[in-house]
């Protein structure tokens, strides 16, 4: 059993013992139950402090259980919080680190709450489009009023336990224990054990009132603020209707309410998306062939070669985790104008109240330049983050190869060149490896780590642990054209381009896609990144695979050197200063005047074609990414196009998105695709994994 039981001086003490953050699966369960069975049978036993090993009381239920069998065996966790409050001798929650979700609602059915500093508390069960499922929804509103239980669940967001234990009227916590944890509630659970010696009844958290000088207002307020903000998630709103039970029903009742819509939202795509979305980021930093256990390097100190846009971004990374970084170029007026940039960046920080003046200094202060390689002889990681071209990098990974202390892991943050060639610049391929960092680098939060066949194992280990010390989700991909991401997108935005040929204008195929969901739409994210990155890949492709077929509006719109947002002419039309993307009458005829060249008759698109073709494009492209190992599994993919590509969270990525409305559904739409004479008939045979998932009924994941 995932829980320990001793006795302290006449009180018995329950250890949650299921690391890391003793999440309350069956086995936890039963072993709470069992140990308060065992106090209320011993005569010797006065009163029971319930708390957690490790670093967590407790981070609430197993993710990994719901919808199994486990999640609803007894003691299920509302029967577990019943047993609480029906306990004859007094029960002492104590709170420390980390107590979240069903963690808070097991203390909140203990009699008494004691807590250290710094206790992170929250019911986070909105972030996975659920509302608290076991009680927080009545019992938190009991203990801190309605409107502060009702911004917590609503956001989800953690609160530490000293700031609430401040709050005037608080009853969630009953003392702030400095010092000893353990010892401190051991010794307040004697005094209330002798409170209660004559019989006095256990105060109970159900009993309490919810207060409020005009709750029906603020409820209502509270709806209107939360249906302007949870657009496409259901869960914020639900959370909202199910603190009104805790105002409006008596407590049995706002229960079952609460299970109610608990249960409703438990089936909901939204829901299956994002938990889908929760495991499948702490899935990507298992790599099936290295052990938890494989040993890190040490990294002290990092180099990053080059201060531009990529180069700067990646930089910021590691000084806000505290890492000192030597930044490297050619010129004197290039590093001069990268470290302005940074400046720049996190000056703006300042005046938005995102970081503090010191903390600016800190960081900037752990920033050093060079002209020099010799400066890098140190580093401990090397990121290049020069032109993408190979040429390009060969100077660089010599250079570094004869300069760079032995041990050090080279990376490189090429986004489509083949790593195992950048290694073979070097006599040392094992410390290579790739980081694509995703721009603005300093922003968004995929790492697309790209494994080489020599790469080793430990070199691996490390770039996983460093990606989440700088606050990255980290995904391993295989050495191909484009690795992951890329590669998918270029065949989503080879459809986008037949689309235009065949009758759609670059307004109709973006705005369709944002309905569905989507960030942004093809023809806005090309004029963001720059038209002229897609052309110089295409006339790549054009060499070495000259059987690929593209619509050629794409190079015409570079012919006319509109390169997007950075030239103010792109797909659209941009007026200097502005972002707003404007139809351009110019394009929609250049794309005109091709069609009749093409001899084309344009044909009227629906919403829901443009669409499918997009995502299926996405999707039949992945399949053939799981089945050639560039990807371990598929949730590895979709936490790709999820944190780096603006796919809807709430579709949960496109594998994910394809199980939902079911891969025989997938296929028979390919098998249309492939019937239109003016696409890639070839592109539309499913992959023989995608095929094979099809006919048999199963599923992605």
């Amino acid at each position: 059993m995932s829980a320990s039981y001793d006795i302290r001086d006449g009180i018995a003490v329950i250890t949650m013992n299921n690391p890391p953050v003793n999440g309350l699966g069956l086995d936890t369960r039963i072993g709470i139950a069992s140990g308060l069975e065992r106090a209320q049978a011993d005569a010797s036993v006065k009163a029971i402090v319930i708390t957690g090993g490790g670093k967590a009381f407790s981070g609430g239920a197993d993710i990994r259980e719901f919808g199994s069998p486990k999640a609803i065996a007894e003691p299920n966790l509302l029967s577990l919080i019943r047993a609480l409050e029906l306990c004859s001798k007094p029960v002492v929650a104590a709170v420390h680190t980390v107590c979240m979700g069903g963690g808070l609602e097991l203390a909140l059915g203990c009699h008494y709450r004691v807590t250290a500093p710094g206790a992170q508390i929250a019911l986070p069960e909105v972030k996975i489009g659920l509302i608290p499922g076991a009680g927080g929804t009545q019992r938190l509103p009991r203990v801190l009023g309605l409107e502060t239980a009702l911004n917590m669940i609503v956001s989800g967001e953690p609160v530490k336990s000293e700031l609430l234990a401040a709050q005037p009227g608080q009853k969630l916590f009953d003392k702030v224990i400095e010092g000893d944890l353990l010892e401190g509630a051991v010794a307040y659970a004697k005094e209330v054990a002798a409170l209660h010696a004559g019989g006095q009844p256990l105060p109970l958290v159900r009993d309490l009132k919810v207060k409020h000088p005009n709750a029906p207002a603020y409820l209502q307020f509270a709806r209107n603020m939360v249906k302007g903000m949870s657009k496409n998630f259901p869960a914020p709103g639900k959370c909202v209707d199910a603190v009104a039970l805790s105002v409006t029903a008596k407590f049995d009742d706002g229960m079952a309410g609460e299970r109610e819509i608990f249960m409703g939202l438990m089936v909901t795509p939204e829901a299956k998306a994002l938990r889908h979305m929760f495991l499948g980021e702490r899935a990507a930093s298992k790599i099936p062939d290295v052990p938890d256990t494989t040993p890190v390097r040490e990294i002290k100190r990092v180099g990053v070669i080059g201060a531009g846009t990529m180069g700067g971004g990646i930089t910021m990374n590691f000084l806000n985790a505290g890492i000192p970084v030597t930044m490297l170029e050619m010129k004197q007026e290039a590093l001069d104008r990268g470290v302005a940039t940074i400046r720049k960046n996190y000056e703006a920080q300042v005046k938005k109240g995102k970081l503090k003046a010191d903390k600016y200094e800190q960081r900037m202060a752990l920033l050093s330049t060079t002209l020099s390689y010799d400066d890098l002889k140190d580093a401990d990681l090397v990121i290049e983050a020069v032109f993408e071209e190979l040429g390009v990098k060969e100077a660089v990974f010599k250079q570094l190869d004869a300069v760079v202390k032995p041990g050090a892991i080279l990376a490189s943050n090429t986004s489509t060149l083949d790593v195992d060639k950048i290694a073979a610049f070097t006599q040392r391929p094992q410390d290579v490896v790739g980081m694509h960092f995703f721009s603005p680098a300093n922003v968004m939060k995929l790492l697309e780590v790209v494994r080489g066949k020599a790469t080793a194992k430990d070199v691996l280990a490390t770039v996983m642990a460093i990606a989440k010390k700088i606050k990255k989700t980290a995904v391993v991909s295989g050495v191909c054209d484009g690795f992951i991401g890329n590669r998918m997108i270029e065949q989503y935005s080879r459809q986008a381009g037949f689309l235009l040929d065949e009758g759609c204008t670059p307004s109709q195929v973006d705005k369709a896609i944002e309905r569905f969901g989507f960030a942004m739409g093809p023809f806005r994210m090309g004029d963001l990144a720059g038209n002229d990155i897609g052309w110089a890949i295409r006339k790549r492709r054009a060499v070495e695979q000259a059987n690929l077929r593209y619509s050629k509006t794409a190079d015409l719109l570079c012919e006319m050197g509109r390169y997007g947002q950075k030239t103010g002419a792109g797909w659209y039309d941009y007026q200097a200063g502005k972002r707003d993307a404007m139809a351009s009458p110019v394009v929609e005829q250049m794309i005109a005047d091709h069609r009749k060249e093409l001899g084309i008759t344009p044909r009227k698109i629906s919403d829901e074609e443009i669409v499918q073709r997009l995502v299926f494009a996405l999707v039949n492209e992945a399949a053939h990414i799981l089945e050639e190992g560039i990807a371990n599994k598929a949730s590895d993919i979709d936490m790709v196009y999820l944190t780096g590509y603006g796919f809807p969270l709430h579709r949960g990525g496109p594998l994910c998105y394809a199980d939902t409305v079911g891969l025989y559904n997938v296929v028979t739409a390919m098998k249309r695709f492939a019937q239109n004479p003016l696409d890639d008939a070839a592109f539309w045979q499913p992959a023989p994994l995608l095929a094979k998932l099809a006919a048999e009924g199963k599923t992605f994941s």
